[in-house]
Order: C-alpha cells, then sequence, then structure tokens
C-alpha cells in the first residue's frame, strides 16, 4: 500500500452510462466520491445543450426547452455555474470527482490550476500550446478557458457539495473542442440565448477546434495523429495516474 501521506490516485468510473446520459454520470462520480472514492470519467457528448441553474429564471426557459429537446438539442441544468455550452459529437467531456477536507475558499483556484495543467499535459505530445485565459465572446468564459493562438478550445467548471462539517465532494469538470461542428454549436447557443431574452451572444471566431480544418493537423512522437477518440483514450490514461487536485 502506498504511504498514509501519499495524496490518493483517481481511478476510472468503468461503469459509465450512455453519452445521451451525461447527469447519470455526474451522480454516479459524486456518489463514489461521497463514500470515498476518487473517480474520473470522460465521454463524447450528444447533441444539446448545458446551462447553470440562473438560466430558470428566465420566463420563457421551460417553454423554450421543451422546443429545443423537440429539434434534437435537449436543454440540461448542471450545478456548476458560469454560462451555456453547447454539446455535440467531436468534443470531449472530462469530469473528475473526490472527497477533500479542503475548504473551497482556499482550494478553488489549485483545482482549476490543477486540472489546466492536466489538459495541458495531454495535449503538450502533439505540439498543442494551449494557455488558461479569458476569451471574449465564447460561450460559458472565464479565466481558466484553455486557449490556442487566442480562441478557446477548453472550457472547466467546478461544483462544491458538503458532506459533513469538515469534508466536501468536489466534481471538477472540463469539456473539450476536438473536431467539433462549430459553426453549429455556436449557431445553436446563439438562438437559444436569443430567444430566451439574455443579452449574450457568442463569436465563431473565439472558439477552435484542437484539430484544424486547414494547415497541420496535430500529430505526437509516433505520428499518431490527433482525434476524438485517441485524445479520449490519453485522457483516461492521464487521469488514472493523477493524483487528486486538492
Amino acid at each position: 500500500m502506498p504511504p498514509a501521506s501519499e495524496p490518493p490516485r483517481l481511478g476510472l468510473l468503468l461503469d459509465r452510462c450512455r453519452p445521451e446520459q451525461d447527469f447519470e454520470i455526474e451522480r454516479q462520480l459524486l456518489e463514489r466520491a461521497a463514500d470515498g472514492g476518487c473517480v474520473a470519467a470522460s465521454w463524447e457528448p450528444m447533441p444539446g445543450l448545458v446551462v447553470p441553474g440562473s438560466y430558470r429564471r428566465f420566463e420563457r426557459f421551460e417553454a423554450l426547452s421543451e422546443r429545443f429537446a423537440a429539434r434534437g438539442w435537449p436543454v440540461s441544468v448542471r450545478r456548476s455555474g458560469g454560462g451555456l455550452v453547447p454539446q455535440g459529437p467531436g468534443m470531449l467531456n472530462l469530469s473528475l470527482a473526490w472527497r477533500t477536507p479542503c475548504g473551497m475558499g482556499q482550494a478553488m483556484e489549485p483545482v482549476y490550476e490543477g486540472l489546466c495543467g492536466l489538459l495541458r499535459e495531454t495535449l503538450r505530445p502533439f505540439g498543442v500550446d494551449a494557455t488558461p485565459q479569458v476569451v471574449v465572446d465564447s460561450f460559458c468564459d472565464g479565466r481558466y478557458n484553455l486557449a490556442v493562438d487566442g480562441r478557446k478550445v477548453a472550457g472547466t467548471a467546478q461544483y462544491w457539495q458538503r458532506i459533513s462539517a469538515t469534508e466536501h465532494v468536489v466534481l471538477a469538470h472540463a469539456c473539450l473542442l476536438v473536431e467539433a461542428d462549430l459553426a453549429t454549436l455556436v449557431r445553436r447557443a446563439n438562438e437559444f440565448e436569443a430567444q430566451l431574452g439574455s443579452d449574450r451572444q457568442y463569436r465563431l471566431d473565439a472558439v477552435a477546434n484542437l484539430v484544424p480544418e486547414y494547415g497541420v493537423l496535430p500529430v505526437d512522437a509516433l505520428g499518431q495523429r490527433l482525434t476524438t477518440s485517441l485524445l479520449k483514450y490519453r485522457l483516461d490514461e492521464v487521469a488514472r495516474d493523477s493524483e487528486v487536485l486538492c
């Protein structure tokens, strides 16, 4: 057994649900973490829109969600904050969950930094230099986006749940644009925001795929080209070998 002082490592949630059941995956992660597990899951999502609970304040939210679901774009409300995130094939979601005695105030920033570091470590062998930064007019913008040449390629979020007087469960999440249909994602996000009556609109040139449509394709030292499926495999490897982030 490892020394007691060694931080616990994440394990893969192998009995993942189908990709259209994103929030069932999240529920399983939180349950495992509350029981003392340190778990991770990655998956390629189906088309849909994911919003924080604050979107429920709009009078048109429920009716509009039903209309978008009828068009094949179901709307889900997530636990973490932030803004709207369109989802679809060619993207990857990564979620990590664990139990910690750390407080949110002291650990939130280190968790973001650790999550960005894990993603950057996974992308580096392909020659992709992604940096944390704000990207104005990207969906769900924040300080801990990852960007390449100023365009957002990944977003991050956290959710903290108190489970006792001294402990929390942490869910750290990342969403990566790999080979997605960016024009459709941005169009659907803008349609939803406009019909909802919010003041948010997003620019297509604020986001980018990790695999460019034109130009030099990212490859590793073995000549393997970056694809959604290969990146999922590499993320699973890195997550499985990682320590918890706080």
